[in-house]
């Protein structure tokens, strides 16, 4: 097995880890009627465990061994919601390093299809950190207001909390409708 391959079985453990997490983060922010929120946290898992069938894909298409990791019983408890995103954007930040490295692997390797594999999840390392930097900045305004708590509860319900960060940010002018020519 070559050292980016067990890398990357090694990273089975982040995603799967993640979405175990994530499961029961929606199931804490549910007990709690945070319905929105909850129902992200649900579709972060279900996402989670389809990039590690995107992982395993490339080891059996490559003809790698797979190893299934074990995987830990998640926390139950978080402070706060905010505390619970914390934890959400430490877990990315650190998928994202396991990316990183394992791209490092792949290019001195020179395994091109690995690299090819990896460039859709860098891009969508960028997007994940994206999103839980821009709820946790929504959290710390809204401090402790239950009221502003609800309200963003609502736009994850609805869809629109996070309809800026996915279609590109702020700056993506063009994309979000602003194209007037200068």
């Amino acid at each position: 097995m070559t050292s980016h391959t067990a890398a990357i079985n090694e990273h089975l453990a982040l995603e799967f880890q993640a979405s175990h997490t994530y499961l029961a983060m929606s199931i804490w922010l549910r007990e709690r009627d945070l319905i929105g929120f909850s129902s992200y946290m649900l579709n972060k898992s279900t996402e989670e465990r389809g990039h590690a069938s995107k992982f395993i894909a490339y080891l059996v298409d490559s003809e790698c061994k797979v190893q299934l990791p074990t995987i830990e019983s998640p926390e139950r408890e978080w402070q706060s919601v905010k505390a619970l995103f914390d934890k959400v954007y430490e877990m990315e930040k650190t998928v994202t390093k396991s990316i990183n490295n394992i791209y490092t692997l792949s290019e001195q390797e020179g395994d091109r299809t690995a690299t090819a594999m990896l460039d859709w999840f860098v891009g969508e390392q960028l997007q994940e950190e994206s999103e839980a930097r821009f709820v946790l900045k929504r959290l710390r305004l809204a401090d402790s207001s239950a009221a502003a708590l609800i309200l963003l509860d609502q736009q994850f319900l609805d869809g629109t909390l996070l309809a800026n960060v996915k279609a590109g940010g702020a700056f993506d002018v063009a994309g979000a409708g602003g194209g007037a020519a200068v």
